[in-house]
């Protein structure tokens, strides 16, 4: 199971709910949309010896996430002679190895991956595992660009950040038409209006039985531990609060809710918003390329506030962060080195 297509849409709220089922298991997602970038430089993955080096590194990525995989300790070895055999060979059926193992290790037989930014690689993974189902979780656009906009993981204006919302749905109504029995849709408003009738939902398309105790996230440790790690998480370990659902009305200026309106019209229609705005927002390059600046000159100030703020969390992000960069970094250097010499 995948889900999709953008974080920020109360997506650790039903992860956190379905795992206190015993039959479903969801780690922390690796996120291996940050590792896409570095996957050319491997070079041809027919080659083994550029295959286990993309094990290696898949491996050391899930090993440096911010949150740790209960028990799971994976074996590079181990698993590049269990997928070295299989066609074709892709960076996602590494990932897709090690979570089809740790829920083995739980003793689950359904798993699925949070990782929904692998939206824009989606059709890959429908064709690679043909059981895979896409619960699609959509959020009102202006409540969940007002998330992102105070997100570390996300850039720091509501022009950005709903460009980035409205290419994810994109990418996942491609899906819902190419593979429309293969993906449920479910908004994130019914979810805190009706938790109960929205899991079961989930639980029903997923194939596993609804448990009452799916409700009571206080049970959860690891909505707990999460609501310790980060800001992002502190509400997990919480009753939803449907007053919420409006809360965007005080976090975004009209201005910026005609922006989100105009860009996600399409969309917001579809899944029942309603307009607030004439939605007639005009933008040029220069506005932008403004905005960029902006949402750049705001990450590098979050960054700094977050070091002094909490530390942990700031020092993990790092750490995951260098060591992609170290990823990227190595590989160049062997490129070019191998590369022939102009003398």
């Amino acid at each position: 199971m995948l889900m999709i297509p953008l974080r920020r849409c109360g997506s650790h709220a039903l992860r956190l709910r379905l795992n206190l089922n015993p039959q479903f298991h969801s780690p922390y997602p690796v996120h291996i949309a940050d590792f896409m970038p570095v996957v050319p430089l491997y070079g041809d993955l027919a080659d083994d010896n550029a295959y286990f080096r993309m094990v290696v590194d898949v491996v050391g990525l899930q090993a440096a996430s911010i949150v740790k995989w209960p028990g799971a300790s994976f074996d590079p070895i181990d698993i590049f002679e269990r997928v070295r055999y299989e066609e074709p060979r892709s960076v996602h059926r590494i990932v897709w190895e090690l979570l089809l193992r740790s829920a083995e290790q739980h003793q689950a037989h359904v798993v699925m991956d949070k990782s929904l930014d692998n939206v824009h690689y989606a059709h890959e993974l429908m064709q690679m595992l043909p059981h895979m189902l896409l619960l699609n979780v959509v959020r009102d656009p202006r409540a969940q660009v007002a998330s992102m906009n105070r997100a570390i993981i996300h850039d720091f204006d509501t022009l950005i950040n709903t460009q980035t919302w409205v290419a994810a749905h994109h990418a996942a109504q491609s899906l819902i038409e190419r593979y429309p029995e293969r993906v449920l849709t479910i908004r994130y408003e019914d979810f805190l209006l009706d938790q109960e009738t929205t899991l079961k939902r989930i639980c029903n398309f997923f194939g596993i039985q609804f448990l009452d105790n799916m409700l009571e996230i206080s049970e959860s440790q690891e909505a707990r531990q999460l609501s310790q790690i980060s800001a992002l998480w502190s509400s997990n370990c919480f009753p939803p609060i449907a007053a919420n659902i409006d809360k965007f009305k005080v976090q975004l200026n009209i201005h910026e809710i005609e922006i989100i309106e105009t860009l996600a019209k399409e969309f917001m229609l579809r899944y029942g918003y309603e307009l607030m705005t004439n939605a007639n927002f005009a933008f040029d390059t220069h506005t932008l390329v403004t905005a960029t600046e902006r949402s750049n000159d705001a990450k590098g100030l979050a960054w700094r506030e977050l070091e002094q703020r909490n530390f942990q969390d700031y020092i993990l992000r790092q750490y995951r962060a260098d060591y992609l960069a170290s990823v990227r970094g190595r590989l160049e250097r062997r490129i070019i080195a191998s590369a022939p010499s102009l003398q």
